[in-house]
């Protein structure tokens, strides 16, 4: 039984959610997307994702009219697999299509391309064996893009990745639920301080740099939080 926190992007609220494996996603239709192919490798018994997320799942299976098999979705930052900003962590990312043909990828490419329902699907030239979309959002912290920046107040998945950090680290937050209030702001104070960046409760790009690189591939920690 997996739990599944749920950002609504429609209410701005999180919610949250408990499934079987076998069982499709919240707001999935028709089952087309069970909990176990968005996990994929993942250990973790918490998975999280958005609304907007799984509709946009919704429409690209309608449109492209036939199954569409997953490789890699959700990971938890500490799990790796993925660049430092992956939008997997945020639950927002698949990548699809590898036991597919070339002839089959490059027509789900096409079709997810020109759907209009992703914010990002990465060129076909840089990905020769599987199609990446993701339903990526907010204006990135860095220039040369990756996560927004959030505060106190942020809710969303980004906001899980941060405090999943954090707490893989050692800072606590209170919690895991995306929600960034006042303990997650201290932890975040504490941990600027550590590393020698300005302590001002802000995960803007230098702070995210500095967590991702610290967590990304290095395993649950005693102070990780499911």
């Amino acid at each position: 039984m997996a739990k599944i926190i749920v950002f609504n992007n429609d209410s701005d609220r999180m919610e949250t959610y408990y499934r079987g494996e076998s069982e499709p996603m919240p707001y999935n239709t028709n089952g087309t997307l069970r909990v176990r192919e968005f996990r994929g490798s993942s250990n973790s018994s918490t998975l999280w994702t958005t609304k907007r997320t799984m509709q946009s799942w919704n429409s690209q299976r309608y449109i492209y009219g036939a199954p569409i098999p997953v490789g890699f979705a959700f990971k938890r930052p500490w799990e790796g697999g993925h660049g430092t900003q992956s939008q997997h962590y945020a639950g927002v990312a698949f990548d699809v299509g590898q036991t597919l043909s070339q002839t089959q990828r490059t027509r789900l490419w096409n079709s997810a391309n020109n759907s209009g329902v992703w914010s990002f699907v990465e060129p076909i030239s840089l990905t020769p064996t599987w199609v990446h979309f993701d339903k990526r959002f907010g204006k990135p912290a860095c220039s040369s893009g990756g996560y927004p920046l959030i505060k106190r107040g942020s809710i969303s998945t980004y906001v899980l990745i941060a405090q999943d950090d954090l707490n893989t680290l050692g800072y606590r937050t209170g919690g895991l639920d995306g929600i960034f209030g006042a303990a997650t702001q201290n932890a975040v104070k504490s941990y600027q301080s550590r590393v020698g960046l300005t302590a001002d409760g802000i995960v803007g790009c230098n702070t995210w740099r500095a967590l991702q690189e610290a967590v990304v591939g290095t395993g649950r920690t005693s102070t990780t939080i499911d």
